[in-house]
């Protein structure tokens, strides 16, 4: 199995890796519009060879487009129309303007639509690791219009990752991310500047900062060039979560205006529910 990733990043490099251990690919061809990404990847042996577009999508038996959202949204109308009998998919973290761009191209049977729910806040060729996938659910959407062959095929590849997989489609997807995700990042870059406005002033508060800080705020780490594109993508659902964020924050707010740590103590308990889900 010859498979293309264009974008050789956190995520491109880590299928790379995971893909070629797991035996599905046996030649895997990088395109980046990095050379020096590339450069790594070779260096690296994460990717065994480095082509332009053109050339790695006619090689190619899998194409996995794994750049940010708006990038994809240029690409697919530039790699589609060339398809002959290649699946092209996208490991993208919105779907719903995806889906409503590729209805309108040629050979849309041949893609299929995706999302890895894998990641770290690290990016780039430096942050690809094996066994980023291992365990975690991956999303695919509007399968049914998409050739049996061409899902079997994504489906054969995310399983020898270890992935479980789920069906939605694209609308169902964007709110759940916008509720799972896209909300924990937001709030993440805002803890982030709320303390960085604070340290001005108290430099000291970063050797207090305990694990758990360290761990609430690791989202803000993540790249801005691949997060601004989703936020652009999903800006309606993604309002819809942060205005419910902003009036649980403001009850907890009045609450302990008015002293009331009973009240406070129940929202904890509710709260706490989260365990049922997360274990």
């Amino acid at each position: 199995m010859t498979t293309t990733i264009i974008g050789i990043g956190l995520i491109g490099g880590s299928m790379a890796i995971s893909l070629k251990e797991s035996g599905f690919a046996d030649h895997i061809i990088g395109v980046d519009a990095s050379r020096t990404s590339l450069d790594k990847a070779l260096r690296r042996r994460i990717i065994d060879e480095a082509c332009e577009l053109d050339e790695g999508l006619a090689k190619a038996d899998l194409v996995i487009v794994a750049t940010p959202v708006d990038v994809a949204m240029e690409l697919l109308p530039q790699i589609l129309p060339k398809v002959k009998n290649q699946v092209v998919m996208d490991v993208g973290s919105t779907k719903q303007r995806l889906l409503d761009l590729v209805g309108s191209l040629p050979n849309r049977s041949r893609f299929v639509a995706t999302h890895p729910m894998a990641g770290t806040e690290h990016s780039g060729i430096e942050a690809a690791i094996p066994r980023l996938f291992e365990g975690k659910y991956t999303v695919i959407c509007e399968a049914e219009k998409s050739n049996a062959d061409a899902v079997a095929l994504v489906e054969r590849m995310y399983q020898s990752l270890g992935m479980k997989i789920a069906h939605l489609n694209g609308q169902e997807h964007d709110v759940h991310t916008a509720y799972v995700s896209h909300i924990s990042h937001i709030s993440s870059f805002a803890l982030a500047l709320t303390v960085l406005e604070k340290e001005r002033d108290e430099q000291a508060i970063f050797e207090l900062a305990s694990s758990g800080f360290a761990s609430t705020v690791r989202l803000a780490k993540s790249s801005p060039e691949m997060w601004t594109p989703i936020f652009r993508q999903n800006r309606d659902n993604v309002l819809d979560v942060l205005d419910e964020h902003i009036s649980v924050l403001s009850r907890f707010r009045s609450l302990l205006i008015k002293k009331d740590f009973e009240a406070i103590h129940q929202l904890m308990v509710e709260a706490n529910g989260i365990r049922k889900i997360l274990p």
